[in-house]
Formats: structure tokens, C-alpha cells, sequence
């Protein structure tokens, strides 16, 4: 039985796999995006503060429920950043023998119950105000909600690259984007009281917000259970790994392949392969490299040969 062990330089690589319109990047991508997150993590922090304080002075429910998002930004973002500094750490304990790189799933799904939490508590909180007709002072809902998208525009700017490599980039992103609709809704809402007279355009305003943020965590969970529950990577297809490694020559069987994503950019895999009695396992197993690695972007892949009717797998008994 021979066994090969495939993988890149996966934990510092900012490189690319190249072939068949498959290739994906490798490497933690989130640690790209560092510089990025903390520039858009202090300018949340800074204005998360004066967006509270308004929101308390003007008595502006969507500006507070704009604020409270706020402080979601800020947890997503500074859980982001600590992620990427923390998966690009060494394991020294010798236990964690994929390191630290799952932080950044964590970091996301922390996003997730962050935003999912805000949502809920603005809907009730609108609920609450219905009927009442509470004072609400427009010209620093405009002010403030102004600022306010400007804050977001930047910060996504910085953000909007990493957001399509990284989950917890992602998580980040997405969280600002909310923010920067809730930033219009406060404009709306300002200029909706102004012209109305009425102030039940901020509890409208509010409940728009609280919606929007629900749905998006709900996508961004979807990503993150997929990764935890180790499904098949986005965009690989598990039955036509199996069929291109049936093909390469001298491959009898194909058996017990599992492809998932350990974190953003760094996809995994395990495979047996039963080969002809008199073929070289050394060409099998660079070919099969090959299309894993090229192919579909499995840049770590363990690849174990097996020599029909010399040696029988011993399936797994769960």
C-alpha cells in the first residue's frame, strides 16, 4: 500500500491553482486583509460612539437601532481581525493538528448571532414605540446618518476585495453594508418626518433595518454551517472529482473521497485509489495531485494507493 501526502504552501501562499476555469486562491485569506479590517475597524469604533450619543440626544429610534448595528460592526469587525491574526499563529500545543485556521469560521458565525440579535431586538423595540409619538429631533438624524454612510462607503471600499475570499471579510462586509442602508434609512426617515409632520416613518425606517439584517445573517449562516457541517467546497463538484480520478490511467476504483473547506481559500481532501497490479504509485500519485490541485483547487489533498487484490482497505465501522 502506498500512501501520498499532497499539499501547497497553504498557510502563508497568496497564490493561485491555474487550470480548467477551476483554480481558486490558496492560503489563509483573510491575513491578506488585515491592514484593511483594522483601518475599517477603528473608523467603526469612532463612529459608533458619536451615532450613540446622537441617537440618545435626538430620541431617534432608527438612529439608535443604527448605532446598535454599529456595535455589531464593530464586534464583526474587531472578531474578524482577531481571527486573522490568531489562524496565522503556530500550534504549540501539538493538539490542533489543522492550527488555528477554523477561528475565522468562528469569528463569522459570532457575526452571525451578533447581527441576528440586533435584528430581533429593534422589531421589538418598534413594537413597543407603536402609538406613542415621541419628539424626534431630524436635523441631527441627518447629520449623523450623513456621516454616517460616508463611514460605511470607506470602509466597504477596504472590505470589498477580501469579501469574496474570506468568510470572516465577508462577515465584516456584509455588516457594514447593512450599516451603510441603515445610514439611508436614517436620511429617508429625517426627510420623511420633515415633510410629514409624522414620526412613524422612523419606527417604519427602523423595522426596514431590523428586516435587512436578519436576512443577511441568515445568508452569511448558511456559508458558516456549510463550512462546519464540512460540506463539498462551493463550486466543487464531488462526482466529477471522483469520475477525473477514475480516469487517470492505471486507477481501478475510486473510494471514501472527502472534499470541504478548512477555512476561506483553503479547501482539503481525502481519497483511495485502487490502481492495476504492476502500476507505478509514484505516477498515479502525481497525476492524481495534478487534478486535484489544478483542476479544483485542492491544494491539501492525502491520497492513498492501494494495489488491487494485494491489499484490502479496511472500510471504517461508523
Amino acid at each position: 500500500m502506498g500512501v501520498g501526502h499532497a499539499h501547497g504552501s497553504h498557510a502563508h501562499s497568496s497564490g493561485h491553482a491555474h487550470s480548467s476555469g477551476h483554480a481558486r486562491p490558496t492560503g489563509h485569506a483573510g491575513a491578506r486583509y488585515r491592514i484593511r479590517l483594522a483601518c475599517a475597524f477603528v473608523l467603526t469604533v469612532v463612529f459608533f460612539v458619536v451615532e450613540l450619543v446622537a441617537g440618545l440626544i435626538s430620541g431617534s429610534l432608527a438612529l439608535l437601532s443604527d448605532a446598535g448595528h454599529m456595535a455589531a460592526d464593530v464586534v464583526a469587525l474587531g472578531a474578524a481581525l482577531a481571527a486573522t491574526v490568531i489562524a496565522s499563529r503556530p500550534d504549540r500545543s501539538g493538539r490542533r493538528t489543522f492550527g488555528h485556521y477554523r477561528v475565522e469560521i468562528f469569528a463569522s458565525g459570532l457575526a452571525v448571532l451578533i447581527m441576528s440579535g440586533m435584528g430581533v431586538y429593534v422589531l421589538v423595540e418598534a413594537f413597543r414605540r407603536l402609538g406613542s409619538d415621541a419628539p424626534v429631533a431630524t436635523g441631527t438624524m441627518l447629520l449623523v446618518g450623513g456621516l454616517g454612510l460616508v463611514v460605511n462607503i470607506i470602509s466597504l471600499l477596504l472590505l470589498r476585495s477580501g469579501s469574496s475570499e474570506s468568510l470572516a471579510v465577508r462577515g465584516a462586509y456584509l455588516e457594514v453594508m447593512a450599516d451603510a442602508a441603515g445610514s439611508v434609512g436614517v436620511i429617508a426617515a429625517a426627510l420623511l418626518i420633515r415633510a410629514t409632520g409624522s414620526t412613524v416613518w422612523d419606527l417604519v425606517v427602523a423595522v426596514a433595518i431590523a428586516v435587512f439584517i436578519v436576512v443577511r445573517a441568515v445568508m452569511l449562516g448558511r456559508q458558516v454551517v456549510t463550512v462546519l457541517a464540512q460540506h463539498a467546497p462551493a463550486g466543487v463538484d464531488p462526482a466529477a472529482v471522483e469520475s477525473e480520478l477514475a480516469s487517470v490511467r492505471g486507477v481501478e476504483e475510486v473510494h471514501d473521497l472527502h472534499l470541504w473547506t478548512l477555512t476561506s481559500g483553503m479547501d482539503v481532501g481525502t481519497v483511495h485509489l485502487v490502481t492495476a497490479p504492476g502500476v507505478p504509485h509514484s505516477g498515479v500519485l502525481d497525476e492524481a495531485r495534478r487534478v486535484l490541485r489544478e483542476g479544483h483547487g485542492i491544494e491539501h489533498a492525502t491520497v492513498q494507493l492501494e494495489t488491487a487484490g494485494v491489499v484490502e482497505c479496511r472500510q471504517p465501522g461508523w
